[in-house]
């Protein structure tokens, strides 16, 4: 269902502003009430608002404090965004306040036991003068309970920036105490974290000492246990080593050194013997090995044989080698050579005697070293149970060793503790004051008032839910706006002198002799009294539209006018309506179909004795029932004005001799306008689709809920089919403009004064 105030469907961004400008012109006064209320509030409120100062001190976190204890009994983790929160927590929780509270002595101090900000100037200024007569004093409890919420309540704590600094702001009446209180909750946060310091070390001490003795118990039998085990199993162990082990390696390295002296021997041996095997070697100095030049025998015959091969070689040069002389060198040479072999016989035979000696020793070790090892398997197999046990023994005395050593850490920080924060600057008194701020607080107020009206007025404006442009009802009913009649005031429109004929004696009379219509200052003249007025110009809409979708002039057209609820104005546009058409030259009668209710009837003809229901049950003749004015000669059918109320109007309505009637009608007249019941209330505007040939329906401007016409239809679909369109009577011309881009300035528009237009 589409409301009256919905926001435009369109991408269009003046009609945008249009809408949010009609809303604000519309719900204006509302606005301004509330924006007004709410402003005043805001400067009662600056007027009555105790002034406040507001006193900041400054504590650093520093994460590079000096540590007089290289390990802390537990580590401390780095400083990040939440341990500055848990710190600011700090700060603010209840035992710092507390201790701020009893050291100040806050709970006796008026400024925090009594009521505070404008409600407590309100409630003093009351008290004032209307004493209470048994005044109830507040325990001790309640008054420290008292002080710790105000200064809950005016404590404010924040992080510079990204630093490690945090603020420490405090809100008092006086600049002196706000000044102290900002200090003393610095102080007491600080002796508060030393205090948990002091506490947690404390309790750390405790379970250590416990952990210690636990932990001693342990490490003494893993160690007894490694002991026993030892001697269980014959495990002697020397500089920490099994002496079987210390045995075995000591063997090991004898035997290595007995294999590589009999290797050595062997090799001299070997040596030896193929230079006695070898006679080409060294034919001129004879055979030697390295163990011969230490031989005196050998190095005598040695220096002997090389004297005498020089001798021979210089005798062979100098005699020739057949020389008796040289004959008798070669033979000494040859005996020399000779002695030499027999004297490396001989030590070979030495060089022999130390490899069989090496050899035996050789064996000796190892059968030593093979017994050594096969008595340290045993040891061997208990070798890996022993180690778990060793292991464990070593595990506990490590892990009682630091415990011992963080206990006497723990007894030290006790004694001193260290606290992670330090005052970094101390509050002082400030020099003016910080609240309230009056022209913040008008500002506020007026753009939240204004705020808040603009809400209200948007939120009554959608409420409203009614016609208030053509567009809401070409788009809602899909129907012609066929035209907006301006509402005007009854016996106040303007009056043009050559537009009015004198009426005649009956017309000022009771009208009943010559059934002339009755002359008053009825909102129906207005038409004629003003021709050229909105109102009249607004029906010529409606004859226009009435023309062009009803065939030809003079066709004998029946209109019939209806509304979805009554006092909507029906009967008096379709009055009007036939009064202008009338006074135009056409053939008009209006007649009064809304048996219920036949206001038209007691309006045009208070005293007719005869109606439309006469004429229909053929007691009266049409011409005795019509009635007429003079200045227009607009005929006019009465409906039944002897019968307040006729139930059974809606058969009469669906009479054959009704449908007899209007036929009458419709050759009679160029215009036969028919004043209908409303859809809602009763049907009798439902069955007279035989008779009538188009419908219009009259709906109140700005009144009217568009889900009640849209019902009103769903349920009499016959008219809505022959539905002309619809009139949106009673408009607000000063507000029209408000929900249509043209509204009142179509009506105001200058030039149209050029052709006579009036209000």
């Amino acid at each position: 269902m589409l409301q009256a105030t919905s926001l435009p469907s369109t991408d269009s961004e003046n009609e945008l502003v249009h809408w949010a400008i009609g809303i604000v012109r519309r719900q204006f006064v509302v606005i301004a009430l509330i924006a007004v209320i709410v402003t005043s509030l805001g400067a009662l409120y600056a007027l009555l608002a105790p002034p406040t100062y507001t006193a900041e001190a400054t504590v650093v976190i520093d994460p590079r404090r000096v540590q007089l204890f290289p390990k802390a009994t537990f580590s401390e983790g780095q400083i990040d965004a939440s341990a500055l929160e848990s710190e600011i927590e700090l700060i603010k929780s209840e035992p710092v306040a507390l201790s701020v509270v009893k050291d100040l002595h806050l709970a006796g101090d008026p400024e925090f036991s009594g009521p505070q900000g404008v409600f407590g100037a309100v409630l003093g200024l009351a008290s004032h003068f209307f004493p209470s007569s048994k005044p109830t004093a507040p325990s001790g409890p309640e008054k420290i309970g008292a002080a710790l919420g105000v200064l809950s309540k005016n404590l404010a704590v924040k992080r510079v920036g990204s630093s490690y600094n945090l603020s420490i702001q405090y809100r008092s009446g006086t600049p002196n105490r706000a000044a102290q209180i900002a200090n003393a909750i610095a102080e007491a946060y600080i002796a508060e974290q030393l205090e948990g310091k002091y506490a947690s070390t404390k309790r750390a001490a405790l379970w250590l000492q416990g952990r210690i003795d636990e932990l001693n118990q342990k490490q003494v039998s893993a160690e007894r246990a490694v002991v026993d085990f030892k001697k269980k199993n014959n495990i002697i162990v020397a500089d920490g080593k099994l002496v079987n082990e210390l045995q075995i390696a000591e063997l090991n390295s004898q035997l290595v050194a007995a294999h590589k002296h009999t290797s050595d021997v062997k090799a001299r041996l070997d040596r030896i013997d193929a230079v006695i095997l070898d006679d080409s070697l060294d034919k001129k100095t004879g055979p030697t090995v390295t163990d011969t030049l230490n031989n005196p025998v050998i190095t005598t015959l040695r220096t002997k044989y090389l004297d005498v091969v020089n001798r021979e070689a210089n005798y062979t040069r100098k005699y020739g080698p057949n020389h008796l002389a040289v004959i008798n060198l070669r033979e000494q040479i040859r005996d020399l050579r000779g002695s030499i072999l027999e004297e490396l016989k001989r030590t070979r035979e030495g060089f022999l005697s130390d490899y069989e000696i090496a050899k035996q020793e050789e064996q000796d070790l190892e059968k030593r070293l093979a017994d050594a090892i096969s008595r340290s398997q045993p040891i061997n197999q208990a070798q890996v149970p022993l180690r778990d046990l060793e292991s464990s023994a070593q595990t506990q005395r490590a892990i009682y060793d630091n415990f011992v050593q963080r206990y006497a850490e723990s007894l030290q920080q006790q004694s001193f503790p260290i606290s992670d924060a330090r005052i970094l600057t101390s509050a002082s008194p400030p020099s003016s004051k910080s609240g309230p701020k009056t022209a913040l607080i008008l500002v506020m107020a007026a753009a939240g008032g204004l705020v808040l009206g603009v809400a209200v007025g948007t939120l009554r404006d959608s409420m409203n839910g009614s016609f208030c442009s053509r567009d809401q009802v070409e788009s809602a009913l899909q129907l012609a706006c066929l035209s907006i009649v301006p509402s005007v005031k009854g016996a106040k429109h303007q009056t043009l002198k050559d537009a009015r004929r004198p009426a005649p004696d009956s017309e000022l009379g009771d009208g009943s002799s010559s059934r002339s219509i009755l002359r008053n200052k009825d909102i129906v003249w207005t038409a004629i009294d003003s021709p050229f007025c909105w109102f009249a110009e607004a029906l010529r809409s409606i004859k226009v539209a009435i023309d062009q979708h009803s065939g030809a002039v003079g066709a004998g057209k029946v209109i019939g006018f209806t509304s979805s609820l009554p006092q909507e104005g029906k009967s008096t546009i379709a009055a009007s309506l036939a009064l202008l058409m009338a006074q135009a030259g056409a053939r008009v009668i209006l007649v009064d179909c809304d048996l219920r209710n036949p206001s038209l009837s007691r309006r045009f003809a208070p005293k007719a004795e005869h109606g439309v229901l006469d004429v229909i049950v053929r007691s009266v003749p049409l011409e005795d029932a019509v009635w007429s004015d003079p200045s227009t000669n607009m005929a006019f059918l009465p409906g039944s004005t002897k019968t307040r109320i006729v139930a059974n109007s809606s058969e009469m309505l669906a009479a054959a001799a009704i449908t007899e009637l209007f036929e009458n009608l419709r050759s009679n007249y160029d215009y036969v306008i028919v004043d209908l019941s409303p859809l809602m209330p009763v049907v009798d505007a439902r069955v007279t689709t035989r008779f009538v040939d188009r419908y219009i329906c009259v709906t109140e401007w700005g009144r009217t809920k568009i889900g009640a016409v849209k019902y009103a239809f769903e349920d009499a679909s016959n008219i809505y089919e022959n539905l002309l369109g619809v009139v949106l009577n009673k408009a607000n011309i000063d507000q029209l403009s408000t929900y249509a881009p043209i509204g009142r300035n179509y009506y105001n528009n200058k030039y149209y004064t050029q052709y006579g237009m009036t209000q």
